[in-house]
């Protein structure tokens, strides 16, 4: 038989919010932290893209409804699955119990969330997402710490970028405080799915889909927001261990103007072809991604590049390429250079750096090490770069790592597992 309980405020008081000024503090058991109060830009962003979808359709600029925590309803399984073996298991092929659901249209604006049994969506197939790839998602993950707890590793940065990936595709806006709930309230009812050991967690990936049935291009009138969460052990099949890369400038991620700063289906689709060579052709794991005659390097795969070396001027530093319209801004990522910032060792700077560059700083022996970073694969040591033809070794002090890269990925572990308490780790209330 299955559980039904539409949970209340109350029931939710351990992980709630309340406003202070334009500061929200989002209290949970064993953690508080502040994030900034993203309320009122929400609620513009809802009617401003209520008011675009009703013209669109002929239909009234009436009052939505916010995403809503509060009225999350859950239906619970009676027949938990079995937890899968982490060992040797495949990233992502595994699912837990529950999915978050929340279904929005542009006329009543957001349904109530549900928490229910994972099970499969039914789409009329000419729904938008899949004629046009209207979607975006997340990628997050909740760690079991060495004291037993389940923590979220900051959180508020994954609602933020959501919801900027979701007003690029014209996607509904929603609020960010109430997300953060909701995905917290999943990994509680699925705590057991979180898995023991560093380098676990349980990987949960939101996303936002246009269900609207229409093969008209135009803003969608319906969509739907779901998490789903994955058991997972390393990234790679041969965990931390370096990886060697192609830099091709045949192909291009991102450019100005398009959408490579959002979490898109379509940027990583557009990737699967020169990924799939430089594993198939050239004996890499993952691609460098150049940009223009310059060859400006932007982006390692799926994550984002950091080098540490000696600059052309002669000053050590940890550079990558700054945020734009090409560059995602990965929580890892902003994590990494906050960590490199407060150790005061030396310099860090988001700027480009091009191919020809890099070249020059391997011949001058000016390169320190070079990794990506990213939620899924946390610290991504690069052993090597093929480019036009010629593989370029890259220094690995630590064998396998660079000093930086492995002072990183232990920092971040210490902070995920609860090893040192930090306000970017969320606990996640017990049921």
């Amino acid at each position: 038989m299955l559980l039904k309980s539409a949970l209340t405020r109350a029931a939710l008081a351990s992980a709630t919010t309340a406003a202070v000024g334009r500061t929200t503090s989002v209290v949970l058991t064993g953690s508080t932290r502040l994030v900034p109060s993203t309320t009122t830009a929400v609620k513009r962003l809802q009617r401003s893209h209520a008011a675009s979808t009703a013209a669109a359709n002929g239909a009234a600029d009436d009052v939505v409804a916010e995403l809503n925590a509060s009225s999350l309803v859950e239906t619970l399984t009676d027949s938990p699955k079995p937890k899968p073996t982490i060992e040797g298991l495949a990233f992502g092929t595994k699912f837990s119990d529950h999915m978050l659901t929340a279904d929005w249209t542009h006329t009543t604006g957001w349904a109530a969330p549900e928490i229910r049994p994972l099970e499969n969506f039914s789409m009329h197939p000419a729904s938008c997402v899949l004629h046009y790839a209207v979607e975006c998602f997340e990628g997050m993950k909740a760690y079991r710490g060495d004291d037993g707890a389940t923590r979220l590793f900051r959180p508020d940065l994954n609602a933020r970028r959501f919801q900027r990936s979701a007003s690029r595709i014209s996607l509904p806006a929603f609020d960010e405080d109430a997300f953060v709930q909701l995905i917290t309230r999943l990994v509680a009812v699925d705590r057991d799915w979180v898995p023991e050991g560093e380098g676990r967690s349980l990987y949960l990936r939101p996303t936002m889909i246009a269900t609207q049935a229409a093969l008209g291009v135009a803003p969608t009138t319906e969509a739907r927001m779901f998490c789903i969460a994955s058991p997972v052990g390393p990234y790679y099949a041969k965990g931390f261990a370096p990886v060697t890369l192609l830099a091709d400038p045949t192909y291009t991620r991102a450019w100005p103007g398009g959408v490579g700063f959002t979490k898109c289906g379509g940027n990583y689709a557009a990737t699967l072809m020169p990924m799939n060579e430089a594993t198939t052709k050239h004996g890499c794991e993952q691609v460098m991604w150049l940009y223009g005659e310059e060859e400006l390097v932007t982006e390692v795969g799926t994550m984002n590049l950091l080098m540490h070396w000696i600059n052309e001027q002669g000053v050590e530093e940890l550079i990558t390429a700054p945020l734009d319209d090409m560059i995602l801004d990965g929580v890892t990522r902003r994590s990494t250079l906050d960590l490199a910032r407060n150790w005061g060792e030396f310099d860090v700077r988001e700027a480009y750096f091009s191919m020809p560059q890099l070249l020059r700083a391997l011949d001058e022996g000016r390169v320190k090490e070079i990794f990506g970073v990213g939620t899924a694969a946390t610290v991504s040591p690069v052993g090597g770069i093929v480019y036009k033809g010629e593989k370029y070794e890259i220094p690995l002090a630590r064998g396998n790592i660079g000093h930086v890269g492995d002072r990183i990925k232990d920092e971040l572990f210490d902070i995920q597992y609860g090893r040192k308490q930090h306000e970017w780790a969320v606990v996640v209330p017990e049921q």
